[in-house]
């Protein structure tokens, strides 16, 4: 029996008029819209507090933060990778969305006891950072594990404007609740929408037990465990030439954008001091950045994908960043730099995004999950840690904030390069 989300005839007639799903397609991509909107609603709702607590410890101790973050990582990735070889994935998606959604419920009420608030906003800002990262690479590795490549291509762009529709909804939330109900009330917020995530999650697991997954090629048997160890997924990166690759594009990914993040940091602390209006500005450019996304996700991504093909998707932030730091070394205002920071981010999750997944659709379920984490988690995380150093020293040498964009153009450079690279080694890896 197929499953749909809450809606009749008529809506689930223009959902597919609107994507390209094929028969059954349609009810996992639906359900998979749901999961990846209430993540990402949540995980906005706590971004502005996150983006806050950051500048208000200090714009000069960003880097030990980023460091902090990899470490926790460090430790985070062989946990999960043993969880995954020994537990069945539906039951471990379910076990490590709760677990996150009790750290949320710590979090609640320590900030509503007022406890060692300097330490608390601290180890917010690293937690946020691990987690994000966390409930969105599982995410992806199961809808990977869940569809084809030739399916990814044309669903996973409306896939991803849930995830864009979420983070339209939740700063919206965050601004008209912050008032009415405090900052602690938001991240028990944040809580309930994970919840309701891991309510999609299994959903889904219905679906393919249910016959879905037979109908989309894989079988995604949620039953089995992965097996291997705690570190396998360290040696499926560095064992294969591909997956090296997407390795080394998301580290160039993460160094471009914390380049970008610190200048974005020092910018907006110089022109507003105000701790109320800099949350503001950056609820603003959320907002901006993912009404951008959301129209490019549901008009145009898929199509882009299928039609001008995975080198084009991978291709288009690589280009659009060596532009973004040209224009911030000529003009380093507010304005020119939350333009290229909306332009950026916007295609990053309108198009960069759903075709680097794409990428793992002709991996092994092994690669999809382990090696996977290790690279949207440990190697994003530790471009952040290596270019928050970077930025500092050369800030420390008495560069420039034009220098240190123009230091950066060579960043995007390479990414490029590796793109098309990637771009031309799926395609293969695809007609086998």
């Amino acid at each position: 029996m197929d499953s749909y989300p809450p809606g009749d005839g008529r809506a689930r007639a223009l959902l597919a008029r609107a994507v390209d799903a094929r028969g059954r397609e349609l009810s996992a991509t639906l359900w998979a819209f749901a999961w990846f909107f209430s993540l990402l609603c949540g995980l906005y709702v706590l971004r502005p507090l996150r983006e806050e607590m950051g500048i208000r410890g200090g714009v000069d101790k960003l880097q030990w933060l980023f460091t902090a973050t990899f470490l926790v990582m460090l430790a985070a990735v062989p946990a999960f990778s043993a969880l995954m070889a020994r537990v069945p994935r539906a039951r471990a998606i379910p076990l490590v969305y709760r677990f996150f959604v009790l750290c949320l419920l710590a979090f609640f009420v320590l900030l509503r006891l007022g406890w060692a608030p300097v330490a608390v906003a601290r180890a917010f800002f690293v937690w946020v950072s691990v987690y994000n990262l966390f409930v969105v690479s599982i995410f992806w590795s199961f809808l990977t594990d869940l569809f084809t490549s030739d399916q990814g291509k044309r669903l996973f762009g409306f896939v991803a404007a849930g995830g864009s529709a979420g983070a339209l909804v939740g700063p919206a939330a965050a601004g008209l609740l912050v008032g009415p109900i405090g900052v602690a009330n938001l991240v028990l917020v944040a809580a309930l929408l994970l919840e309701a995530s891991t309510w999609c999650v299994g959903r889904l697991v219905r679906w393919a037990r249910e016959g879905g997954a037979g109908a989309l090629g894989p079988a995604v048997a949620p039953e089995g465990s992965l097996g291997g160890s705690a570190w396998s997924g360290f040696g499926l990166v560095f064992r294969s030439p591909y997956l090296l690759a997407i390795a080394a594009q998301t580290l160039l990914f993460s160094l471009a954008s914390t380049f970008l993040y610190f200048q974005q940091a020092r910018i907006v602390a110089a022109a507003i001091p105000d701790s109320a209006r800099r949350t503001a500005l950056f609820a603003a450019v959320d907002l901006s950045v993912n009404v951008f996304a959301l129209a490019a996700q549901s008009l145009a991504t898929g199509r882009l994908l299928s039609g001008l093909g995975l080198s084009f998707g991978l291709s288009l932030v690589p280009a659009l960043s060596a532009a973004a730091f040209l224009a911030v070394a000529a003009a380093p205002t507010l304005w020119v730099m939350g333009v290229a920071q909306a332009l950026r981010r916007g295609l990053h999750y309108a198009v960069e995004r759903p075709a680097r997944e794409v990428l793992y659709t002709v991996l092994g379920r092994e690669e999809k999950y382990k090696a996977k984490s290790f690279v949207d988690t440990v190697v994003y995380r530790g471009g952040d840690a290596a270019s928050g150093w970077a930025y500092a020293g050369l800030s420390a040498l008495g560069l420039s904030l034009a220098g240190s964009a123009l230091a950066a153009v060579p960043v995007a450079g390479l990414s490029l390069l590796v793109a098309r690279w990637l771009a031309a080694r799926q395609q293969r890896m695809e007609k086998g």
